[in-house]
């Protein structure tokens, strides 16, 4: 009688493929995992909500196919496209979120600007007095903040740091980035400036110039917690341990980066305290 208790052995192909599993769950580094978790989240919501057709095929397509590129990639490139790679990530993870924003929900818009009216009182008209001096260095700021995110990398880079440390910055800018980015897959709100008054600013030309970029290069929805405020902090929580001196200068970018998004009513003043504590618990999460 034959022992129950013997195991099938598997064949040349299952061994192969077990191997092959193996082989990237191995090479796979935490921000890549924490990516692959992102864009399959947001190919798995796509499926369930009620989206249109195309819109819903999009999302699920291209959500899969970085899913299958990005361990792909850990595989096959080398180390300086790995860790260079994550700049074009955020990127499309920041777009394909957009293509959620269809139908804005009341509810959450009255919400955050509530929270802009008790914080703020009139917010359209709260900075009008304060000095272009300060207001235009904000705006410019704010618009160049996604230039923050490779400085980041390339102060690391620059220093020598170890390939622990930088996989430790993306794995914390990756997750404040997509961590803010997610909730457009579940709900949308427009931004202040879409929905209600625009702020009234003595820098009319800068502000101007700003509110374009704004309005013409990003996907005009809201982001809770604020992408800018959670990404920018994360930047200089992934830089201050290793290298002191640039970690303080890109936390004061990263304030003045956070100040500018509810000066501007890019932000409600709720997000941006949002991507403040969630940049501060992944931070702390990850030591």
């Amino acid at each position: 009688m034959p022992n129950a208790n013997v195991e099938p052995s598997l064949s040349r192909s299952e061994h192969n493929a077990i191997s092959r599993l193996a082989d990237i769950v191995n090479v796979v580094r935490a921000f890549e995992w924490v990516s692959v978790a992102y864009f399959g989240t947001l190919s798995v919501v796509a499926l369930v909500r009620p989206l249109p057709t195309a819109r819903r095929a999009a999302i699920a397509g291209v959500g899969a196919v970085l899913c299958a590129a990005i361990p792909g990639l850990a595989r096959a490139a080398g180390d300086g496209l790995r860790s260079t790679a994550p700049l074009a990530v955020i990127l499309a993870g920041y777009y394909l979120s957009g293509a959620f924003a269809l139908d804005p929900s009341p509810g959450f818009e009255r919400w955050l600007l509530s929270w802009d009216r008790r914080l703020l009182g009139d917010p359209a008209v709260r900075f009008v007095h304060w000095p272009r001096a300060v207001l235009a260095p904000l705006e410019i700021m704010y618009v160049g903040c996604l230039l923050l995110v490779p400085a980041g990398f390339v102060v690391l880079r620059s220093a020598a740091a170890a390939p622990a440390l930088i996989d430790r910055y993306w794995t914390i800018v990756i997750a404040a980035e997509f961590g803010s980015f997610l909730s457009l897959a579940f709900v949308y709100a427009r931004p202040p400036w879409a929905l209600a008054q625009r702020a009234a600013l003595p820098d009319r030309a800068v502000h101007r110039a700003a509110a374009a970029f704004v309005e013409r290069l990003t996907i005009r929805a809201n982001t809770f917690p604020s992408g800018h405020a959670a990404g920018s902090l994360a930047v200089a929580l992934g830089v201050i341990g290793p290298l002191p001196a640039a970690g303080i200068v890109l936390l004061a970018l990263a304030v003045a980066i956070c100040a500018a998004a509810v000066v501007g009513r890019y932000h409600y003043a709720i997000d941006v305290i949002a991507g403040i504590v969630l940049a501060l618990v992944i931070f702390r999460t990850l030591g």
